[in-house]
């Protein structure tokens, strides 16, 4: 076989399995990204906790008391104790998916939400997932999000 239908072949089989991996790993990433809001309705920090890399970054851009905007750390353990500290109401985060961009190892998701204390709207905004590929599958290594009552971005 020469070089020409050596390279052509390959250029086929590329174009045909590259496309399928990249389904697959949308479809994973969503999981992972179900997984955690799964975790937060059940209230198990175990379950969030396992879809996460060890040194998440948990972010908020918001307005503060002088109306400027600023971005804001929080700090992933006490959120997981949140998650895992029994509540009257289930921690509902409804989410669309946005785009997933995936480039080798790592991703980038968009996902608008609202969110729900029990069955009273509290929230909305948008959540921008960062993602990495590990031995153990997608894990979530950064995760902004925005707040506000209107103007949501889903119905």
């Amino acid at each position: 076989m020469n070089r020409t239908c050596v390279f052509a072949l390959f250029a086929v089989l590329f174009c045909v399995t590259a496309p399928l991996q990249a389904q697959d790993d949308a479809a994973e990433i969503r999981k992972t990204i179900l997984t955690m809001f799964d975790g937060m309705r059940e209230g198990d920090s175990a379950k969030v906790h396992s879809v996460m890399m060890k040194d998440v970054i948990f972010q908020r851009v918001a307005k503060n008391r002088e109306g400027k905007t600023v971005v804001s750390n929080s700090d992933f353990q006490r959120f997981l104790v949140a998650v895992g500290t029994p509540h009257d109401k289930v921690w509902d985060e409804r989410i669309e998916f946005g785009p997933i961009l995936i480039d080798g190892d790592m991703a980038s998701v968009w996902t608008p939400f609202k969110f729900y204390l029990g069955d009273t709207f509290s929230h909305c905004g948008v959540n921008a997932f960062k993602l990495c590929k590990t031995e153990e599958g997608w894990k979530i290594f950064h995760l902004v999000d925005t707040n506000r009552r209107d103007n949501c971005a889903m119905n």
